[in-house]
């Protein structure tokens, strides 16, 4: 439910017409979840690759903010906006409910501050403060958003306002939303970089990206997360290996967890399909049948690590082994990290170990950089999990804010020190 904070003694509730909106905002985020739909493009051809139900309607909750960022892109590529200039936080930018900067009613937020902050942190206040300086009022920016998501083919969509707080009105679809992140890809390859933004720093607060997937996903760089009640959980993002550039939207998710798995399953099997393919593969809705999530092949997750802690070089506390090649046929592990060190990622999966609680039986290994990978790194894994320990020891990590993927048993090779299980 969204709550709506109470400043300074002022009325939340100022006019009739504030009060049936607001209404409406309180039954839509009371709404049943949406319908799990989902879609898989090729981001140079727009051709489908995979998809479950991708015309569904559904809410699109923060992933609205792409299409705010859309048009803000566009006035930055048009001369008609810079970075360093400075936009007034009014009165209803500052009442919008969280996540937000906390911006207070008449400062003024360099042009820069809001993109990043709607970036990682994805700050609702920031959004409004776009629309409103770029558009003259929220309802008109909304009024331009959806003229723009015309012009680029978004048939099924409606914006009303710039953040994705909960509003009746506020409606898209998988694919409609696909449409939109292809198109920030092509029209804005500059400003399309921020989007792997890990983290920004403002009044000294710094904000993690919400999109959890750019540390544990190879060649993830974007793009977006959305969650209100009524939407479930939203994932746009983007991918690339090899050259070959996917982007996918997953809409409806029960969790942030279940959701995540869901994108790395789609997308792991969307790159293991022939580029040349024309035949497009139908995704299984996650709740129907007995299979879980993470038997979809999860595999060839490879987070990389802070370059703070990828470029140190101090040995590790226990006496150091050359790694062995092992083959792992059974059993589930978790990936902690991706170091360009091999020291860093045994330190990495070390710490790991002393903040999960079903640790006791397991081992760390470090896959060495294999001849495909783009950036030679050392893979930090601990193993030995059933699927329901793994799972429940990456969900610990991630509410310590620690980045974990769960590797599902189809992984191939691993590298084991020797004080291992090897």
């Amino acid at each position: 439910m969204v709550v709506q904070e109470l400043r300074s003694g002022r009325l939340l509730v100022r006019t009739a017409s504030f009060a049936l909106t607001a209404a409406l905002v309180f039954s839509t985020a009371n709404r049943a979840q949406a319908a799990y739909s989902s879609i898989v493009l090729d981001a140079e051809s727009g051709s489908v690759v995979m998809q479950h139900l991708p015309d569904t309607q559904n809410y699109p909750a923060s992933l609205t903010k792409m299409m705010t960022l859309y048009l803000t892109f566009q006035g930055l590529e048009q001369n008609k906006l810079t970075l360093d200039q400075r936009f007034i936080v009014s009165d209803h930018a500052a009442a919008q409910a969280p996540s937000k900067l906390d911006l207070r009613p008449g400062e003024t937020v360099a042009l820069k501050d809001l993109i990043f902050s709607v970036i990682t942190h994805s700050a609702n206040d920031a959004a409004v403060v776009l629309a409103e300086n770029i558009g003259g009022s929220e309802p008109a920016f909304a009024q331009r958003m959806t003229r723009q998501a015309r012009t680029l083919g978004m048939a099924n969509t409606n914006f009303a306002n710039a953040s994705g707080l909960p509003n009746p009105d506020n409606v898209t679809t998988a694919r409609d939303l696909a449409t939109l992140a292809r198109a920030l890809y092509h029209d804005f390859p500059k400003e399309y970089s921020w989007f792997s933004t890990p983290e920004y720093s403002f009044h000294g607060v710094s904000y993690a990206n919400h999109n959890h997937l750019m540390h544990s996903f190879e060649g993830m760089d974007g793009i977006k997360t959305g969650y209100i009640r009524a939407s479930g959980f939203n994932l746009a993002a983007s991918a690339v290996r090899d050259g070959h550039r996917l982007i996918a939207v997953v809409m409806g998710g029960e969790s942030a967890h279940s959701r995540d798995m869901k994108m790395a399953a789609l997308l792991e099997d969307a790159f293991a399909r022939p580029a040349a393919s024309t035949q497009i593969a139908e995704d299984q809705d996650p709740n129907e049948g007995h299979e879980s999530l993470a038997h979809r092949a999860i595999a060839a997750l490879s987070p990389v690590g802070h370059a703070e802690a990828a470029t140190d070089d101090t040995p590790p506390r226990h006496a150091r082994h050359e790694a062995h090649i092992v083959r792992v046929t059974e059993g589930w592990s978790i990936q902690v990290g991706a170091f360009t060190q091999r020291d860093a990622a045994e330190r990495a999966a070390e710490q790991a170990m002393g903040r999960i609680t079903v640790a006791k039986t397991r081992v760390v290994m470090i896959v060495p950089p294999s001849r495909t990978d783009k950036e030679k790194v050392y893979r930090a894994r601990i193993v030995h999990f059933g699927e329901r320990d793994a799972e429940t020891a990456c969900r610990s990590l991630h509410k310590k804010h620690k980045s974990c993927a769960v590797i599902a048993p189809e992984a191939t090779q691993m590298a084991a020190g020797k004080n291992g299980a090897g």
